[in-house]
């Protein structure tokens, strides 16, 4: 009896951990969030298509960084006139640093001019425990045929300092071209850095 115990409290271990593994090169976990809206958006919705996520925190200062400065709003605006969808995920809990609400976006949407395709709400961080996104920004790129293809920052200067923008590699950047021209992405994971994702 106590061996069976312990089996199924080890498979219960492995399932979660493999639950919130997200390798390069493996199948992007599926999911459905809704906008700020209160639309629905799947990621299946985007297949055939590049995707970004990209996590989001009004609050942080590493997310401040790139948006203060115009850098991720201009891979955003980039990218998405190659046709790739980009969505900016809210997983900051009620109450917690970041939060962003049907009722808030707009002024966020606003005062950061973000031109993210969509921001989704993900409050209950379901979404985000299953990608394993740990900062923001954490950043992923999902090719046409829905695999990883880079999780990690979004690039190689790890500082909250916009001055450190220029000469750092855009990790997000390299994904993305290396990919699109069909060749193996340099550097496919990276330890993200930033603030910690507000889960409840």
């Amino acid at each position: 009896m106590k061996t069976k115990l312990l089996i199924t409290a080890l498979t219960c271990v492995a399932a979660s951990v493999s639950f919130a593994e997200v390798k390069v090169g493996n199948d992007a976990p599926a999911f459905t969030l809704n906008d700020t809206s209160g639309k629905p958006h799947s990621l299946s919705d985007f297949k055939g298509k590049f995707v970004v996520l990209e996590w989001f925190n009004e609050g942080c200062p590493f997310v401040k960084k790139h948006y203060t400065s115009g850098n991720m709003q201009k891979l955003q605006k980039e990218y998405a006139g190659k046709d790739v969808v980009w969505l900016s995920i809210n997983s900051s809990a009620q109450g917690e640093q970041g939060h962003v609400t049907p009722e808030t976006a707009p002024k966020t949407i606003a005062d950061w001019k973000m031109d993210s395709t969509k921001i989704l709400l993900d409050h209950d961080g379901r979404v985000g425990k299953m990608y394993d996104a740990k900062t923001t920004p954490h950043m992923f790129v999902i090719n046409k045929e829905g695999k990883v293809v880079y999780q990690g920052a979004i690039d190689s200067k790890a500082s909250s300092n916009t001055a450190d923008i220029d000469g750092a590699e855009n990790y997000v950047r390299v994904a993305l071209d290396n990919s699109m021209a069909g060749k193996p992405v340099t550097n496919a994971s990276t330890k993200p850095y930033g603030c910690s994702v507000k889960y409840k």
